[in-house]
């Protein structure tokens, strides 16, 4: 009777497993986060193409932004979406752009603010001469509250790395 139900609780767990694993990418790397994660899909990390981010549901920010002129559309994933693919279980975010700049981001940023790893900007896919391939947007129009410069060096652009600390 044990070993009955060890397998169908087996079985009941299998597919949910399996719906959790995430599929290495077919394109150029865009984003590589490593860290206390809990799914990889490479040695310790989970790295993304562009089809496995533009796969997630989209969003998008509109905001006026130290950066841009006026108010500008962005579109990209939530970060939140993003850290919940990779079981990320930590306090804080160390961000890294391609130049190597760095900035440490509260987890609680992501869940709270609704921040978006942005991909495009007024319809545009973003390219490294305009900030991108990723960006991270803060929703700046919603919450004036995040109108400092806490927030403002916050928002990395060209980012190509997150590790989950």
């Amino acid at each position: 009777m044990k070993t009955l139900l060890a397998y169908i609780l087996l079985l009941v767990a299998l597919p949910t497993t399996i719906a959790l694993a995430l599929d290495p990418p077919q394109g150029t790397v865009l984003l590589t986060i490593n860290g206390k994660i809990t799914t990889t899909n490479t040695e310790g990390a989970a790295q993304f193409d562009v089809a496995m981010l533009q796969a997630l549901p989209q969003k998008t920010i509109k905001a006026e932004t130290p950066w841009t002129a006026g108010v500008t559309k962005f579109s990209g994933p939530l970060l939140r979406d993003v850290l919940q693919m990779v079981g990320a279980n930590g306090d804080s975010l160390l961000m890294t752009a391609i130049n190597e700049y760095q900035v440490k981001v509260p987890v609680t940023d992501a869940n709270f603010f609704n921040c978006i790893l942005a991909m495009s900007v007024d319809g545009e896919i973003l390219t490294i001469r305009t900030k991108g391939p990723l960006w991270l947007i803060y929703p700046w129009d919603t919450f004036d509250a995040l109108r400092t410069e806490t927030y403002y060096s916050r928002s990395i652009w060209q980012l190509k790395a997150i590790e989950i600390q």
